[in-house]
């Protein structure tokens, strides 16, 4: 083999070695999904926007419950495996104090989880902060309630952002929209899209 001839292979290798270290890098750093490995269920309707006034009245007559105007997503009520919630939420400037998603079902409250907005930011239930500076941005949300394990996750845009333990109970089901909290803005707002359950 001419010089010139071994140069070029040698340079050719080395072109491989480094294409080969930064495929394999990539591979590496590619993050998992959230619904890799579920299962997505059918659901007929996937894109809302949902508004509710401090001052409205319960949602029946006699409930001591606080305004709200929510979807339940019906047909899919649950007490064991692995379920999860994605959406792509959306809250205009203003919204605050309320529940946008939660998880019903537990032992002791109401909910296993809950997804609130307190003056731009997402957090899980008061604290911990999920995500800053949300309004007029859309974000994609999924909520992974693991009923066995009693264990409960919570993605924004992808990156596990809360895990934590559940809060017990028997029977559980999602719902989002707008539920008024402490500290309610007057006029609360969520808009959705591309609402979609998983399972495993």
């Amino acid at each position: 083999m001419s010089m010139s001839s071994r140069s070029c292979f040698l340079a050719a290798i080395a072109l491989f070695q480094l294409s080969f270290f930064y495929g394999l890098n990539d591979f590496h750093l590619a993050a998992a999904d959230p619904t890799d490995g579920f299962r997505n269920l059918p659901l007929s309707q996937s894109n809302f926007t949902l508004w509710v006034y401090s001052t409205d009245k319960p949602y029946s007559p006699g409930s001591n419950t606080l305004p709200r105007t929510e979807i339940r997503i019906r047909g899919y009520d649950y007490s064991s495996g692995t379920w999860q919630f994605e959406g792509y939420g959306y809250v205009p400037t203003g919204t605050t104090g309320v529940s946008i998603m939660q998880v019903f079902g537990g032992s002791g409250r109401a909910t296993t989880s809950m997804v609130r907005v307190y003056d731009g930011s997402l957090t899980s239930y008061r604290n911990p902060v999920l995500a800053s500076n949300i309004y007029n941005n859309w974000f994609r949300l999924n909520v992974i309630h693991d009923a066995d394990a009693g264990r409960v996750q919570i993605y924004i845009g992808g990156v596990l952002k809360y895990e934590g333990s559940d809060a017990g109970g028997s029977s559980h089901y999602f719902k989002f929209g707008v539920y008024t909290q402490n500290d309610p803005s007057n006029y609360m707002e969520s808009r959705w899209r591309g609402i979609k359950v998983f399972r495993k």
